[in-house]
């Protein structure tokens, strides 16, 4: 035998462990601290884990994230039903991986003994979870060999969102709109685009539908954004049907000057500079500004776009049409943010509609008399909708509210509640096929300065 000390040999890896392991991994960042989804998966600033992985295997990390939260409850209840006693508040990873393995198995294209190997071999790698490693195969062949049954019932009966959430839902909609707003969220959501002209031409092109106002929709978008027709030559950007609808609640703003706080990424830039406006655009994060002028350049559009604090912003002219679209909760996202209830508290709505309160006041200064001011925001919460607006209209009485006009929007009259708000939720626009149903949860208000 040479002299020489024998080079150690890597153990192999095991294809799809390490995917596994990410998606554990940031499964307990977001339940556990909070982490948002979005930063976590994020193609250049993401997890260390994430980011090391193929694009193949980021994919999967995210399916089944998405699919864990969305049906969070649910499987929650299923792995509940195999244990003789809780998993120990030591062994929350634990959790994590059964979590994992369990929405593969349930709602993913993975084979069951794929998901139980990688769980089992996951678990025997993680010294706080090795004695474990048996449970884990335990519960979750159990789990295999009894979904075609236990699956359905548990999903009737369960509420895959937290308490808190589900509670503000029926208080501010009731039981049965609450109901339908918790299924849609265990559903993927389509794609929408905002078009330049001729809707139904690009549903032809896209294999979609054209919803009311001219939203076209893409149930199933099988490649990537970047590569339809039409992104090159700026024809379209991605906007969900609710989203469109606070700039258009402005009305004609054609040859107006209008201010748009808030404004990356541009949806709302670009749908009022396509309509004619002059458009101030400010927003506080350079990155994000850049992405706006990004968005504007590519779509071919102009604006003048401002580095600022809303707080800070103090321009000589006042407008004559402002947009707010504050800064909130996100509650209205859930379909295509599944971590969104995870992540929040009812303390972080709190913080978050005083904040909406303070941005409003200001907005309001910035409205020339007889111009027009749309507030705006994708909660689904009425403490950040219709409070904080009843509170404006009781310390501004310079200014009134005028009534949504859902002909005018081109959009069912529903969608105009008592008062003349606008609100969407993601039960509206049914339809059979709920991949084609559905929208962001949106509130919007219109008032008019009279002095």
């Amino acid at each position: 035998m040479s002299g020489r000390a024998a080079r150690a040999v890597p153990a192999p890896v095991t294809p799809g462990l390490e995917a596994r392991k990410t998606a554990a991994k940031l499964l307990s960042a977001i339940v556990d601290r909070k982490t948002p989804l979005d930063g976590l998966t994020d193609a250049e600033h993401g997890n260390p884990a994430y980011l090391a992985l193929e694009g193949r295997d980021r994919a999967l990390v995210r399916a089944i994230l998405a699919t864990a939260l969305r049906f969070r409850n649910t499987i929650e209840a299923l792995i509940a039903a195999r244990l003789d006693r809780p998993i120990p508040p030591n062994a929350l990873s634990l959790g994590h991986i059964m979590h994992v393995g369990a929405a593969q198995m349930l709602f993913l294209d993975v084979p069951d003994s794929a998901a139980v190997d990688l769980a089992v071999e996951h678990a025997k790698s993680d010294p706080r979870t090795a004695r474990f490693a048996g449970l884990v195969n335990a519960v979750l062949r159990e789990i295999g060999r009894r979904k075609e049954r236990a699956l359905p019932v548990v999903v009737e009966k369960t509420v895959d969102a937290p308490d808190w959430f589900a509670a503000m839902l029926r208080e501010g909609y009731g039981e049965e709109r609450a109901a339908a707003i918790l299924a849609i969220h265990r559903t993927e959501a389509p794609t929408d685009f905002t078009v330049k002209s001729e809707p139904g031409r690009w549903a032809d092109a896209f294999g979609g539908l054209v919803l009311p106002g001219g939203t076209v929709r893409v149930p199933h978008l099988d490649k990537a954004v970047t590569d339809l027709p039409g992104y090159a030559d700026g024809q379209w950007w991605v906007q969900d049907f609710s989203a469109a609808l606070p700039a258009r609640l402005l009305g004609d703003v054609a040859g107006q000057r209008v201010l748009d706080l808030c404004a990356a990424p541009g949806g709302k830039t670009a749908q009022l500079v396509a309509a004619g406006a002059q458009v101030t655009a400010v927003e506080k994060s350079r990155n994000r500004l850049k992405r706006l002028e990004a968005n504007l350049t590519r779509l071919g559009l102009k604006a003048e776009s401002v580095e600022a604090d809303l707080f800070d912003y103090a321009p000589e002219r006042q407008f004559d049409a402002v947009l707010l679209d504050a800064p909130c909760s996100s509650t209205g996202t859930v379909r295509r943010h599944p971590d969104v209830p995870w992540t929040k508290s009812p303390d972080d709505v709190a913080k978050l509609a005083a904040l909406q309160a303070r941005m409003l006041a200001h907005a309001a200064t910035l409205v020339k008399p007889g111009g027009v001011l749309v507030f705006s925001n994708c909660s689904l919460d009425p403490s950040e909708g219709e409070a904080v607006v009843a509170d404006f209209v009781a310390a501004h009485p310079g200014f009134v509210i005028e009534p949504a006009d859902a002909s005018a929007l081109g959009i069912p009259a529903s969608m105009v509640y008592a008062g003349g708000r606008l609100r969407t939720t993601p039960a509206d626009l049914p339809d059979h096929d709920l991949s084609r149903a559905g929208c962001d949860g949106f509130f919007a208000a219109r008032f008019r300065r009279q002095s």
